[in-house]
């Protein structure tokens, strides 16, 4: 180290003494508050040069607090490299985010804040590498529900962060229920009810739930171990949010949408270490994070800069309760329906088209893949059991079927989820052509589902375009509560029977996706827990699955290993 970097380090450290010795004596500071670090600390966003370090002042009483923040490349701290000191106050909820620059390129760095009566804990982080890029590790996550059971999964990820380099969190990372409202049935008993009781809607409701969230000593944990990259989905709002509206939000009791939005947003980037670009809205998410010469990181907003209202299959039901398929098929395949917006549609398509690396990833909230079920299923006219003995006795016996069975046999299949890139199929296409036409090797990331998928993705003219890897919840239940009369694995084995393009699905355990990228393969490796509901829990290594998929052409395939 430099003289003056020595004598720069010492003055720094005598005006830290100074500043936490005197606030209450210092006039331009006077008033202001000690505080604690209860929330933890996290880090995101990294650049080669930079991170985003956040962390919450709790105040000891309501009034400005003065927060110093040191970055070492050793843990302790005797190599810092960056530091500094800012005010915080009640205007964005006594959050300190910094965007440290001046760091070196595929970096491990060390940080922590201090203010008067509290040094916060030590979280690490790392900046964006750098030139020919080996590997890269991700753990990605989504749909972390607090009242629906304990967050394992984080903590689980957390103990494995020598073996992940960034997390990636794809949306829902808190709920805006009330405290009786989707999956909460037994938050009391496991001391997970939600704060505020009510569904959240002002500013002061959003911020007060992130803050229950961040109580989460899991939660706080994976933040300080690993850096995260982040996207909204529905939930950060109200549930199947849309860019005008929400399933979940009546104008008439809750309000202006807009301003709902507004407030959600503005809390998701108080709460959230995410970096913030002037004059660009805050509104607009979508960026790309470059990774050398393997991989570039497309984050990707589904949800709602630019998605059009989803379709909703009540809407087609005739007067005598028939479904009308030819008008759903026609609103359905309209070549206007977005899920994306022009504007970030095009932006996409010239990222893809400007990278030279090796892999193009799309870190986006839902299912790309297509999954569609022939209507009686959707419908749910008939059950799953029944459904596949007329289809063998369809193949074995064909005249023996009743016209009845016969209809029900022969009926359209059409989306599982029209809140999913299937409700916006015009749109899903000309993101595929695009990757296709360039010959990009593509990965779309997603999660929304709360269940494991990993699916070939294709053109509608059968062309490879890429695959997808979806990541199981942290807490929120699946198809084992939504299909509870079906056997998990027998539900399993019949989507992938039904649905060429999927490979692979577990549809009954809590977890994350764990996704290695080299030149010469991607390897995707789901890890799931026994149970969210109880404080013990166990890692399923019979359950992990393991899947690879190679670049080029010839090898753009989900392959199970």
């Amino acid at each position: 180290m430099s003289a003056f970097k020595v004598a720069d380090r010492r003055r720094f450290l005598q005006g830290l003494a100074a500043s936490i010795g005197a606030l209450s004596t210092m006039p331009l500071l006077q008033g202001c508050a000690p505080a604690s670090f209860q929330h933890g600390v996290a880090s995101g966003d990294p650049g080669l040069d930079r991170v985003i370090i956040w962390t919450r002042a709790t105040p000891a009483f309501e009034a400005p607090v003065l927060v110093c923040w040191e970055v070492s490349e050793k843990s302790n701290f005797k190599k810092v490299v960056a530091q500094g000191k800012t005010l915080t106050d009640n205007t964005v909820d006594y959050t300190v985010k910094i965007d440290v620059t001046g760091l070196k390129p595929g970096k491990k760095y060390y940080y922590r804040f201090l203010a008067d009566g509290a040094t916060g804990p030590i979280g690490q982080t790392r900046t964006l590498p750098k030139g020919h890029v080996e590997s890269v590790r991700f753990a990605v996550f989504s749909c972390s529900n607090f009242p629906a059971g304990y967050f394992h999964v984080y903590r689980l990820a957390a103990e494995q962060a020598e073996e992940i380099d960034f997390a990636l969190h794809l949306g829902d990372y808190i709920y805006e229920y009330d405290k009786d409202g989707y999956a909460s049935e037994q938050a009391e008993a496991l001391g997970r009810v939600v704060d505020p009781e009510h569904e959240i809607i002002s500013l002061d409701d959003y911020r007060r739930r992130y803050a229950r969230y961040h109580e989460d000593a899991d939660l706080r944990f994976v933040h300080q171990q690993l850096p995260f990259i982040v996207v909204w989905d529905d939930h950060e709002v109200a549930n199947d949010a849309w860019k005008e509206g929400a399933e979940n939000h009546d104008p008439t009791s809750e309000g202006d949408f807009g301003v709902r939005k507004q407030n959600a947003i503005q809390a998701y980037y108080e709460w959230m270490p995410i970096r913030e670009t002037p004059p660009t809205p805050k509104e607009q998410i979508y960026r790309t994070l470059p990774f050398g010469d393997l991989l570039s990181l497309h984050m990707l907003d589904t949800r709602l800069i630019g998605r059009d209202e989803q379709l909703d299959y009540a809407d087609f039901f005739l007067a005598d309760g028939s479904f009308d398929a030819p008008a759903f098929a026609t609103a359905l395949g309209s070549p206007t329906r977005t899920i994306l917006g022009s504007a970030q549609a095009n932006w996409l398509g010239s990222a893809l088209s400007a990278s030279k690396a090796t892999w193009q990833v799309l870190g986006q909230q839902v299912l790309m893949a297509k999954l569609y079920l022939p209507v009686p299923l959707i419908l749910q006219q008939i059950d799953l059991a029944t459904y596949q003995a007329l289809v063998v006795k369809a193949q074995t016996n064909p005249a023996s079927l009743t016209p009845a069975e016969l209809a029900i046999v022969t009926a359209p299949s059409v989306p599982l989820n029209l809140d999913a890139w299937d409700g916006y199929p015009a749109a899903r296409e000309q993101v595929l052509a695009t990757a296709a036409a360039l010959d990009k090797n593509l990965i779309s990331l997603a999660g929304d589902t709360h269940n494991a998928w990993a699916s070939n993705l294709d053109t509608l003219a059968g062309t490879q375009a890429g695959v997808e890897f979806a990541t199981p919840s942290i807490s929120s239940p699946g198809f084992e509560e939504y299909l509870a009369s079906i056997p998990p694995d027998a539900l399993a084995g019949a989507l992938v029977a039904f649905i060429g393009t999927l490979k692979y699905t577990n549809t009954q355990h809590r977890g994350y996706l764990h996704l290695t990228l080299t030149h010469t393969e991607a390897t995707a490796r789901f890890q799931f827990i026994d149970t969210v509901k109880s404080e013990d829990y166990a890692v399923l290594p019979e359950r992990n699955k393991l899947l690879k998929v190679l670049p080029s052409a010839s090898g753009r395939r989900v392959v199970p290993v």
